[in-house]
């Protein structure tokens, strides 16, 4: 498939054609890169992405830019650590199937805070099947993350839901370009390194420049010199701008620069990026969590990989991770290694499951807490009802 092309100050190029095929060589070779291996706040993101790929720059942008107007790359965006932003959990959420559509449809349309919004279901009945619909969930410190999902439970006619904010992270990184033929059980060469949740606080011009950093680009943005415009809308000189976005890195509040792959639906080109978006749960001793969890993640097939207490719901697993594949026995297989490596090491799983995605869509949550009160007033909600109470604690992860 071949698009026109239009640059970026509007000039059509001579009807030159632009391949946004994700098979294609030269796109390949710039997916690799720009999925997830730029961690981090990068000051010249395009730049890195041409040096690491071996292209020119101008290349890079025109393809990116194609591919984006395209559909096939879904978003650019500077990612965050929003788990050091705001509170955060993944909800399960138990609802009727006659509703799991229409709620599916609201908390994707109408609740800014919940991200990913995804069916979920077992090979077989097993604890936890009922829970069919599942999120991620962001709620700005200071106030209720519970209260939030309560009013979310009644809205969507959910009977139970559980919140699972995680207490570790051991890997994170969407990669589905380089991950392709990759073979079961390979691992890097030491266990992940395992990330502590804890919570930052900015003042007001960080949370400017902290919003005009993470929004997404359109493709007419993606020019070399990336962060001018976006230090213009914050209102403040590009050096203050680049200074301010270092720090957020040493803090741990800047995920990586990355360009996300509609990986789910079948694109414009006729390509699926992946079939299968599986979610591994294993429940390993109390004490040895962090130590599984960082040979969980040391498998290049893991997307996530986190510390996260499933409770009796889910038969009290507390190691989950995501993997996704074209093919269901080879993401099994990846499984099968990951549990054999684990038996290797002595850890004993007593409960293991697979919850494989259904519908998906996902959103960037949105963390403001300016955004939240909107939100509140915006639903009929009492913005200082739904903060927390004397004794409740916020829920770091």
């Amino acid at each position: 498939m071949m698009l026109a092309y239009l640059s970026s100050d509007t000039r059509i190029m001579s009807l030159a054609t632009i391949p946004v095929e994700i098979a294609d060589p030269i796109n390949h070779r710039i997916l690799a890169i720009s999925e997830d291996q730029l961690q981090g706040f990068q000051s010249d993101p395009l730049g890195a992405i041409a040096r690491q790929a071996d292209l020119p720059l101008e290349t890079v942008i025109e393809r990116i830019q194609a591919m984006l107007r395209a559909g096939v790359i879904r978003r650019v965006r500077q990612t965050l650590l929003a788990t050091n932003l705001a509170q955060g959990a993944l909800v399960a959420w138990e609802v009727p199937q006659e509703r799991l559509d229409a709620a599916f449809d609201d908390l994707f349309a109408n609740d800014p805070f919940s991200g990913h919004v995804v069916t979920r279901s077992t090979d077989a009945a097993t604890p936890g099947s009922t829970y069919k619909l599942w999120t991620t969930l962001k709620i700005p410190a200071g106030y209720s993350m519970p209260r939030h999902c309560e009013y979310l439970a009644k809205r969507i006619g959910a009977g139970h839901f559980r919140l699972m904010p995680a207490k570790k992270l051991f890997a994170l990184g969407v990669g589905h370009t380089r991950r392709r033929g990759m073979e079961p059980g390979s691992k890097a060469e030491v266990p992940a390194e395992a990330t502590d949740v804890a919570m930052v606080t900015l003042n007001e011009l960080e949370w400017r420049i902290l919003e005009a950093v993470k929004r997404e680009f359109k493709a007419e943005e993606l020019v070399p010199d990336l962060w001018t415009a976006r230090a213009a809308e914050a209102g403040v000189p590009l050096k203050t701008f680049l200074e301010v976005a270092a720090d957020f890195n040493e803090r741990k509040i800047i995920g990586r620069f990355s360009t996300f792959l509609e990986h789910v639906k079948t694109l414009a080109t006729g390509e699926k990026v992946t079939k299968f978006n599986a979610l591994f749960h294993w429940a390993v001793p109390p004490g040895r969590e962090i130590e599984a969890g960082r040979e969980v993640g040391r498998h290049h097939i893991m997307t996530h990989a986190y510390w996260r207490e499933g409770g009796p719901e889910f038969r009290n697993v507390n190691v989950m991770g995501v993997a996704h594949g074209t093919d269901k026995a080879l993401v099994l297989a990846h499984k099968a290694a990951i549990d054999a490596h684990l038996a290797s090491l002595g850890i004993t799983v007593s409960y293991t499951n697979v919850f494989w995605g259904g519908r998906s869509e996902i959103k960037p949550s949105e963390i403001s807490p300016n955004a939240y009160r909107e939100f509140c007033r915006a639903n009929g909600l009492d913005p200082e009802r739904m903060k927390l109470q004397p004794g409740e604690a916020m829920i770091a992860g």
